[in-house]
């Protein structure tokens, strides 16, 4: 059952949330939805054009982090079968969600929420950057168990990356967002971040720092940064209208 779509949310402490929110909805240039759920602890940042890629979730406990809502036709049957692969549910829901966590302990969702047009990279002058990729950090005593489930639960291709470290999960054309596993260096707990695609990293860093991010880490292809709450992201050398690297 290949995912039709995927949805990444930033699910922010309650401490992070205003401050996340304002800063993610000024990154992509995303417009912040009306509030829903029982608190009105989620939004949506809604593109200019194309459906949506990014939700927000003020946590009622906890640290800032991501989860990931794959979108199929019969969540309950596609988590089932994630179980045997190795996933662990958390909790059914009556609304046609279930939540899980992966072998690795990565939160993740089966959402039935329709979805299909890509956005289109936001344009900053001369330069243009989107979000489109999810990195799964995971230990290095996990990864090729992790590699293998992503693989197998989504669906998709299982090819190597430019360095050793990294494996892709690539999906078919149309899905908006690409996923990355990170094999990591330690044993500490697995978990995600985002990476944006850039046609100028230098500048795209640049305006992030002006929006409030702190660079933690400069390598050849990517920069590391952290949102003003904390969460660590990344702004990559690649195309954002093709996703290939370029720099």
């Amino acid at each position: 059952m290949i995912p039709f779509w995927t949805t990444v949310l930033l699910d922010l402490a309650a401490d992070d949330h205003a401050g996340g929110q304002a800063f993610w909805a000024a990154v992509t240039g995303y417009e912040v939805s009306a509030p829903r759920g029982e608190d009105g602890e989620f939004t949506t940042l809604v593109p200019p054009h194309g459906d949506d890629v990014l939700k927000v979730q003020r946590r009622g406990e906890g640290p800032s982090r991501l989860h990931l809502d794959l979108h199929v036709a019969d969540p309950a049957a596609a988590a089932d079968r994630a179980v045997l692969l190795g996933a662990r549910i958390v909790v059914r829901h009556e609304l046609d969600y279930v939540v899980l966590t992966s072998p690795a302990g990565i939160p993740f969702c089966f959402v039935t929420h329709p979805a299909s047009q890509r956005p289109a990279p936001a344009r900053w002058g001369e330069a243009a950057s989107l979000v489109d990729q999810v990195c799964l950090d995971v230990p290095a005593s996990s990864y090729e168990a992790e590699c293998a489930f992503w693989e197998q639960v989504t669906g998709f291709e299982g090819v190597p990356a430019r360095l050793p470290q990294f494996r892709r999960v690539r999906g078919p054309a149309g899905q908006p967002v690409r996923f990355l596993v990170q094999r990591l260096a330690d044993d500490g707990p697995a978990g995600a971040h985002l990476d944006l695609a850039a046609t100028d990293r230098a500048a795209e860093v640049e305006r992030h720092l002006a929006l409030g991010a702190e660079v933690e880490h400069v390598d050849d292809f990517w920069t590391v940064l952290r949102d003003p709450g904390g969460l660590r992201y990344c702004v990559t050398g690649r195309d954002p209208f093709t996703g290939d690297v370029s720099a």
